[in-house]
């Protein structure tokens, strides 16, 4: 139970759950494009994140876009063309057809689907690895074998089974879409993450591993749709000497200034994932005998890169919390915890943590959608966890998980303070 005597001094400056780290040669590409007044949507700085970022990925094309929802919306639309066909226009390329889709998450990874006409389908999560769990999704496929797309996200930069994911999509005739956007860096068995979907996107967002303010890249291995994307995010304007057009198209290639600020941090991204690792690490020994655990992975076959360490609390370890759609109350008990208590503990010394992704079939404008668990389906599962012998293991890693201050900037000083207060709430 955490009580604030003033037993624990603030930070003077606050510690970020995750912020910017910069280094200088971003400002030199900025310059560039400034000098040479490359600055719009064309440029050398788009060049070369373009050909690093498929280079890192493991690809042969990435197209640099002005965000990765951007790069996701277009992973949809190209699955839907591919899947069904050219739409009409007013009418989504996925309309009116289910979607597999992962639960939790941000809604940006599942936004695009709805933006094209499609009806998500929520997959449960897998507690070993809290992504997207292919046995559920398996169950999916038996529920509604006519559904030809997955989107499946990579939570926090803690990869799951996305080799296992993608052999599931093959043997069902589906496609897969691979939300890299917090995975940038990390490995299954060896292969990076944004490889493994027949569409990937990646994230450059200012709290990313590395980032360029904005800005985001989809990732291919076809030249036609590399191609083809490039088109729609230019407003789809066809080669001719003047304003053509014959579909629509998107304002959504990325600025040469984003690019150069993400062309400058590129030679950075090992070096983030190292401090992110050794804070990780720092977390996991300093935690090690509370009823608590770190974000779990398999140790033998992902490699992540660790770009926020999160905890969840032992079940028998929680003081009683309830949370409405935008507050959170508990009751403090000695020895016992809870994420609103720890984040709140965490807040008194100038320091942010944050809650687990709230799952998408919790959300209010979700909540009358499916959401697929290993045992079966489960309808507007908003606060129980277990009903008709169903598990909603993403509404309890949601009840019991809180993300932890994990800027590349924290000191091993201020990691220690923040170990402190979290030992605290359960003194």
């Amino acid at each position: 139970m955490f009580i604030n005597k003033g037993q624990f001094k603030p930070f003077e400056k606050k510690v970020w759950l995750a912020s910017p780290t910069m280094h200088g040669e971003e400002l030199e590409f900025i310059k560039d494009a400034y000098y040479t007044n490359w600055m719009s949507t064309v440029g050398e700085n788009i060049n070369e994140v373009e050909r690093i970022a498929a280079q890192k990925a493991g690809v042969k094309y990435a197209v640099g876009l002005s965000c990765c929802t951007a790069a996701l919306h277009l992973c949809c639309k190209l699955a839907g063309e591919r899947l069904y066909g050219r739409p009409a226009i007013g009418h989504g390329s996925l309309e009116g057809k289910r979607v597999f889709c992962s639960d939790m998450t941000f809604d940006a990874t599942l936004n695009p689907v709805v933006y094209e006409g499609g009806i998500p389908v929520f997959i449960d999560t897998d507690r070993s690895s809290w992504n997207m769990d292919p046995v559920a999704l398996e169950k999916a496929f038996e529920m509604y074998p006519d559904v030809k797309l997955v989107v499946c996200a990579e939570l926090y930069g803690f990869p799951g089974d996305i080799k296992k994911i993608k052999k599931i999509c093959e043997e069902h005739g589906a496609l897969l879409i691979e939300d890299a956007a917090e995975a940038m860096g990390a490995t299954w068995e060896g292969k990076p993450c944004g490889s493994f979907g027949d569409y990937s996107a990646i994230s450059y967002n200012g709290n990313k591993i590395i980032t360029g303010s904005a800005g985001g890249c989809l990732l291919t291995n076809d030249i036609e749709v590399a191609n083809r994307v490039r088109k729609w995010s230019t407003q789809a304007r066809e080669a001719a000497p003047w304003y053509q057009h014959e579909e629509v198209g998107y304002n959504y290639r990325m600025s040469n200034v984003v690019a150069g600020v993400i062309r400058g941090q590129y030679p950075h991204l090992e070096e983030h994932i190292a401090q992110k690792k050794a804070i990780y690490e720092r977390y996991k020994e300093g935690l090690k005998d509370l009823p608590v655990s770190m974000n779990p992975y398999d140790e033998s076959k992902a490699v992540p890169n660790y770009w926020l360490s999160a905890m969840i609390i032992d079940e028998d370890a929680m003081c009683r919390q309830v949370r409405s759609d935008s507050q959170a109350m508990y009751i403090p008990e000695n020895g016992k915890g809870c994420p609103t208590e720890i984040l709140e503990a965490i807040s008194s010394i100038n320091a942010e943590g944050r809650p687990i992704w709230k799952p998408m079939h919790m959300q209010p404008m979700y909540r009358m959608h499916e959401v697929v668990g290993r045992n079966g389906s489960l309808r507007c599962r908003t606060n129980a966890y277990i009903s008709g012998g169903v598990e909603d293991v993403g509404a309890d890693i949601f009840q019991r998980g809180l993300c932890l201050p994990s800027d590349n900037k924290i000191t091993p000083e201020q990691q220690d303070r923040i170990i402190e207060v979290i030992r605290s709430c359960f003194s």
